[in-house]
């Protein structure tokens, strides 16, 4: 068993844990609507993020009036997992390494996942329904994308875990407040200059079992 100076992994969800862009993305492109221009008015801040789940819930409905939790989760249901997920996991629990999920995306898709996969917890926003399941058109914003180093953060105290315990995993400009709270932090499969800028290794790849010769390493390394 190789040691590791690292005790808790914090993955952000959407193109790095599923092998897909975003969980919105992939119900907006099921329901065959395109939220590109509420996407860059989120970018250009001329929105927030409870104003953008608005407007994608909202183009959801423009398909399908009474949609509802249950269309969402099947919706999802087909979303592609990046391979190596269940090694990685595994590998991280063997060597005593608590794994967690902090994301931006649908919780019903984190919980898949953190359930599937063993994670030892996960963070993601949630969709508010009524009482017979269909959409509110509001969101709770169990993660803010401003700052996910918040709920980072609480991960971190939950689990007794100092900074330089602990590694960040993203792929785009909303994980960088992240890897500013990790005492390391990797780049996977970046999709912008922000993400690539703020981290300590960036990396393209199919697999995310890659990233563990990042976090297993020496003591003696780790220390160089």
């Amino acid at each position: 068993m190789r040691e590791s100076p690292y005790r808790l992994v914090v993955f952000d969800m959407d193109g790095v844990l599923f092998d897909y862009v975003s969980s919105w993305k992939w119900v907006h492109d099921v329901m065959e609507v395109d939220n590109s221009r509420n996407l860059q008015l989120f970018k250009d801040r001329v929105i927030d993020e409870a104003e953008f789940i608005r407007r994608d819930v909202a183009l959801w409905k423009t398909v399908k009036t009474d949609m509802s939790i249950n269309d969402v989760n099947e919706a999802l249901r087909d979303m592609p997992i990046i391979d190596g997920l269940q090694e990685t996991i595994a590998t991280l629990r063997y060597n005593n390494i608590i794994s967690v999920i902090v994301s931006g995306g649908i919780d019903i898709a984190a919980q898949r996942i953190a359930l599937g996969f063993d994670f030892d917890d996960y963070a993601a926003n949630t969709l508010i329904s009524n009482s017979d399941g269909t959409l509110v058109g509001e969101g709770i914003l169990n993660v803010d994308l401003s700052d996910k180093g918040i709920k980072m953060r609480e991960f971190m105290k939950r689990y007794g875990v100092t900074k330089e315990e602990t590694v960040a995993i993203g792929n785009s400009f909303v994980d960088v407040k992240m890897f500013e709270n990790a005492g390391f932090s990797i780049a996977f499969n970046p999709i912008d200059d922000e993400v690539v800028a703020g981290a300590d290794v960036s990396m393209e790849s199919r697999n995310i079992a890659d990233v563990l010769d990042h976090i297993l390493v020496s003591r003696n390394r780790s220390s160089a």
